[in-house]
């Protein structure tokens, strides 16, 4: 590898390469094998060029503005006959004896990069390489049948619960070190102030036990060792990121605490829509962001509970006053199978959720028995291409008993299969408790709409579209190896509700005309036909002209967008933020003008022109926000100051 590495490389030749091989053949020969890589290397070294002409262009280009502020004050001091004091940027002043930072070349950038690639599979041990032939053995049933070892199986646990006991440091193994990546917010390490970003830890000891190394120490081994019962205490000898001598080292000693992962949490916003009559009244419609369904598998009355924080949401919402509401499921990629079936039961009176279907054959039905409703108003379920399992089957329900639109891309990913995590460790014998085997997830069961039929492969279809990045994605339930059938059962007896089937035409037909005559909609849909033509001709110019060329044309179509944005001069719509921390008066509440940046399209990273410029609108979100003020229209509102009247307890873990 570093042989190529210390190759000089020219860009001018017009070689290619294709990065995604999965459907090509294996190379035939040794030699072959060598020419790829040679072209893998080249690629990465043209990156690295590339990216270092840009960070120098940027650089003028910020120089030569400065410039010609500080040209400008001074020609109208001259012409005022007075002197202008000019303030000057702030510059980070240098420590004394601090050295800057060595800027690496091109090939100590690659060299490192592969060294850490290569450091990470010689960390492997033994439960490393079982966990990956055990998974790979449970994927030949199906794509989500998998082994979770303590480490995993902890992580998948932190997810549901939205909380793990520890110091509230996010770390990144770097050169043999754990760094520092940033802090959560109110955790004990950000409480402290002593440790920061950038620092790295040497060695990690219990209480006032040794210390143990942690240079050249798995990251995920290191994390479990900085994890711990809430109330004891770890101690930390730490490299600080701005120590003058590099000999220095600190020990910092910290007492865990429960660390809420609120980012993860559940939070709404309520924004307000202009009429599209004129002198109508704005609709003020609620938009519930849903990250997951997660739940605290353990229970209690105390346990984190997705049905509780959004019905939370939803009673101050209607509080402050509401007309509609939009479940935004986009990111949403699943959770607890019982949440679903419990927030489904927020926005209908009684009656079947979901059906299973075991492997026997024998089909259960999951009900909501609870009559009383969170929300009775006219609601949205906005869906993408990674709304999958719970996502799929709450948006199936109200789709199926016509309580909501749903309005996303052409469908959801496709994933209609319910997992369950066995613990290993109930299976060893008492002397062997101690130890921590992992976890299984099996597929038991696959569970089927109301309506009888199943959203494997064929995901939830909106019942308005709108045109989006993830219509042309292939990572669906249908893409994945061994991957389930579809198939059907009989449908459950339920209420169908046909007063908003009766609107759909209208709404889709207004819906489908402001989406062609949006400009922001035109330009995704010429994103999304440049992006396909791409995947078809997957090959990649190793020439330094023909990708600055390519660079060029896609800064001059991003540059020519943000002007006319900017000459449209379109405010975003005004919205109030809602969440959990605000309602336990934790945060301030925050009214808000900024347009909200749309979810990040999941494309190869190495593939070119993917990005989307930062100044784009979530231009789905507010053409839902539309159709919502016309579905708002024709449907009754929740009148302002109508509070909650109830509390649903009786949520199942």
């Amino acid at each position: 590898m570093k042989t190529l590495t210390s190759s000089t490389f020219t860009f001018t030749a017009d070689e290619k390469i294709v990065l995604d091989r999965h459907e090509l053949a294996w190379p035939a020969t040794k030699e072959e094998g060598k020419e790829l890589w040679r072209l893998r290397i080249k690629h990465e070294f043209l990156l690295e060029h590339l990216a270092k002409l840009k960070a120098e262009e940027s650089k003028a280009a910020a120089a030569k503005t400065a410039q010609e502020k500080k040209d400008k004050v001074a020609a109208k001091s001259a012409e005022g006959g007075k002197a202008v004091a000019v303030a000057e940027p702030p510059k980070a002043e240098a420590k004394k004896d601090e050295k800057p930072a060595k800027e690496l070349s091109i090939k100590e950038t690659i060299d490192q990069r592969y060294d850490r690639i290569l450091r990470s599979y010689k960390e492997y041990d033994g439960i490393d390489v079982f966990s990956l032939f055990v998974s790979a053995l449970t994927r030949v049933f199906d794509p989500h049948t998998d082994y979770l070892a303590a480490a995993q199986k902890e992580n998948f646990d932190i997810s549901m619960k939205l909380s793990l006991v520890g110091i509230g440091a996010v770390l990144r193994s770097e050169d043999g070190y754990a760094r520092i990546v940033s802090l959560v917010a109110g955790g004990p390490a950000d409480s402290d102030k002593r440790l920061k970003p950038n620092d790295k830890i040497e060695a990690v000891a219990q209480g006032d036990g040794p210390f143990i190394e942690a240079v050249g120490m798995k990251l995920d081994r290191l994390v479990q060792m900085i994890r711990g019962e809430k109330g004891s205490t770890v101690r930390m000898r730490v490299i600080p990121a701005d120590a003058i001598d590099p000999a220095t080292r600190v020990v910092i000693t910290l007492v865990r605490d429960e660390i809420k992962l609120t980012d993860q949490e559940a939070r709404a916003k309520i924004f307000s829509v202009p009429s599209a009559s004129k002198g109508g009244k704005p609709s003020r419609v609620g938009v519930l962001d849903l990250p997951s369904f997660y739940a605290d598998m353990r229970g209690g009355e105390g346990g984190k509970s997705a049905t509780r924080d959004v019905e939370r949401l939803i009673a101050e919402m209607k509080r402050r006053g509401l007309d509609s509401l939009i479940i935004d499921l986009r990111r949403d990629g699943g959770g607890s199978l019982s949440e679903a079936v419990s927030l489904t039961g927020l926005f209908i009176n009684t009656g079947p959720v979901v059906q299973v279907k075991d492997a026997r054959g024998t089909i259960k039905l999951l009900r909501d028995n609870d009559s009383m409703t969170g929300f009775d108003g006219p609601m949205i379920v906005l869906t993408s291409r990674g709304s999958a399992s719970a996502s799929e089957i709450f948006a199936a329900a109200l789709q199926d008993y016509g309580r909501g639109v749903v309005v996303g891309e052409k469908s959801t990913f496709g994933k209609g299969t319910v997992q369950s995590v066995l613990e290993l460790n109930q299976y060893l014998p008492p002397a062997y408790r101690s130890y921590k085997p992992g976890a299984l997830k099996l597929t038991i069961q696959k569970f089927y709409r109301v309506s009888g039929g199943s959203t494997q492969h064929r995901g939830v279809l909106p019942d308005i579209h709108i045109p989006f990045y993830g219509d042309i994605s292939e990572s669906t339930e249908s893409s994945q190896k061994n991957a389930l059938p579809y198939d059907e059962v009989e449908p459950a007896p339920y209420d169908r509700s046909a007063t908003l089937q009766a609107r759909l035409s209208t709404l889709a037909k207004a819906s489908t005309a402001r989406v062609a005559a949006s400009r922001e909609f035109s330009w995704i849909k010429e994103d999304m036909a440049r992006w396909e033509k791409q995947k078809k001709d997957k090959a990649l110019s190793l020439n330094e002209k023909t990708r600055l060329a390519e660079r060029k044309v896609e800064e001059d179509r991003q540059a020519a967008r943000k002007k006319e944005r900017g000459a449209r001069k379109e405010k975003p719509f005004t919205s109030e933020e809602i969440t959990l921390a605000i309602l336990d008066g934790k945060a301030p509440a925050v009214s808000s003008t900024t347009a909200a940046a749309p979810p990040a399209a999941s494309f190869d990273e190495d593939e070119p022109d993917n990005e989307r410029s930062a100044d784009a609108p979530d231009a789905v979100l507010d053409e839902t926000l539309r159709i919502a003020a016309d579905l708002t229209s024709v449907a009754p509102a929740i009148p302002v100051g109508q509070a909650e009247r109830r509390s649903r307890n009786s949520v199942t873990q």
